[in-house]
């Protein structure tokens, strides 16, 4: 059996098309290719792991870009490491690395590196940015949308028996969760009988 060029492409939301990876790597003549819409930092992927487990001695993993594939530069590294052990070839087509090089190994490990030092930085300057607003006073996350006023009404919904949940949801512009924590925060002797949903 000859050696295969197998593709791996990855999106990592819904929104998101893979159709310019699929096309790159079938130009670059990959015999086999997996795919999946994921999150990188996503420890389930699927697809990755069937191609892992497809691939063999001599083979080479081609992916579009780097951060097709790892978590980190750190995970990257341990896949190349792992890939190395195996004699399995690692390609990158948009940043022109093949590891059965040492120009390719040397570039890879220098790209990795930077990436890696780039993600740092991009955190750490997310941090002084909210250690900044919390400073400034400002507030994070959903704001609270229950009012006393809001609670009351619902409960009042709830013990006339007039409406259905779903009008109560429509009324009051509630959620179905924020409903049924109004709804057990009541006592049970003041509940009607039957509420239909």
């Amino acid at each position: 059996m000859k050696n295969q060029l197998v593709g791996y492409a990855r999106v990592s939301s819904v929104g998101q098309s893979l159709d310019i990876q699929l096309e790159k790597l079938k130009k670059f003549g990959c015999d086999k290719i997996f795919y999946e819409k994921a999150s990188g930092v996503n420890t389930e992927r699927p697809e990755f792991e069937k191609c892992i487990s497809y691939i063999r001695e001599g083979d080479s993993l081609v992916i579009t870009k780097l951060d097709r594939m790892a978590r980190s530069s750190l995970h990257l590294g341990k896949l190349v490491e792992q890939f190395k052990s195996k004699d399995i070839n690692f390609i990158v087509l948009d940043q022109n690395i093949d590891t059965s090089s040492a120009q390719g190994m040397l570039m890879f490990q220098m790209l990795s590196s930077f990436a890696e030092f780039e993600n740092e930085l991009r955190k750490e300057r997310q941090k002084e940015g909210i250690k900044k607003a919390l400073d400034n006073g400002i507030k994070f996350g959903r704001p609270t949308t229950l009012t006393k006023e809001i609670v009351e009404q619902v409960k009042h919904d709830i013990n006339s028996g007039k409406y259905t949940v779903r009008q109560i949801l429509e009324k009051n512009n509630i959620a179905r969760r924020a409903f049924y924590s109004i709804k057990s925060s009541m006592t049970v002797d003041i509940l009607p009988r039957k509420l239909d949903t």
